[in-house]
């Protein structure tokens, strides 16, 4: 079992942070919180949490600016709380160093499979060359891929496709990330060329019952699922 996390709630609506502190430490894990922008780098300074839960609409800066300024010092995960639901919003906080986003209103359920999901990247029982999610094996020395012990084929562009996803699994990768990963650029047919291959991909996975599926996270990116 996972040790639980310190969290960090940077929220202005105490009545959200009660209710995110109680769903949180039911789970065990640890809460600190901050009302503000500047609070929040200073709370996140002070503890040095595993997980930052970061609301966008804060009173004295963007939520953005905060995620800006994390990022010139530390590398901790950080899952967005917004109202904002447009596309365009959601890839630029991606692009900008976000690790997930959760749009209000939201379920706590969905909360806590989101942190779970950054619980298993941040705390990993063991960092090798193997990456498994559910039945599914990637071996990235020897670039091969199998589920449930059976091989499954795959073109270097679906590896490398799969393997970026899945090193961030449970995780939104942006259409531009993983175009960059996988052919270096992000050229204007780029989109064009990784739904071919991404419809390529998901075909091979089904066939051999796979079951952490690649999700569409329409107009911004994909995530696979963890299992």
């Amino acid at each position: 079992m996972k040790a639980p996390l310190t969290i960090a709630l940077i929220d202005d609506e105490p009545a959200i942070r009660r209710l995110l502190a109680t769903a949180l430490k039911s789970g065990g894990h640890k809460i600190v919180e901050a009302g503000d922008g500047q609070s929040g780098l200073v709370c996140v300074a002070q503890h040095q949490p595993d997980l930052v839960l970061l609301d966008l609409g804060l009173p004295d800066m963007d939520g953005l600016e905060v995620l800006d300024r994390l990022r010139e010092w530390t590398d901790v995960p950080v899952i967005l709380i917004t109202v904002r639901d447009s596309p365009e919003e959601k890839v630029a906080a991606l692009d900008s160093g976000a690790d997930d986003y959760i749009t209000k209103p939201f379920h706590t359920g969905e909360l806590m499979a989101r942190v779970r999901s950054v619980a298993k990247r941040v705390l990993p029982s063991e960092q090798d060359a193997v990456i498994e999610i559910g039945i599914l094996r990637i071996d990235c020395l020897a670039r091969q891929v199998a589920a449930g012990g059976s091989a499954i084929e795959l073109t270097p562009i679906e590896y490398r496709i799969l393997h970026t996803l899945a090193r961030h699994h449970g995780k939104i990768v942006t259409k531009s990330t993983l175009l960059q990963a996988v052919w270096g650029s992000t050229t204007s047919s780029g989109d064009e060329h990784l739904r071919v291959h991404m419809a390529a991909l998901r075909k091979k996975l089904r066939a051999h019952a796979c079951d952490p599926p690649i999700r569409t996270e329409t107009g911004v990116g994909y995530r696979l699922e963890d299992a």
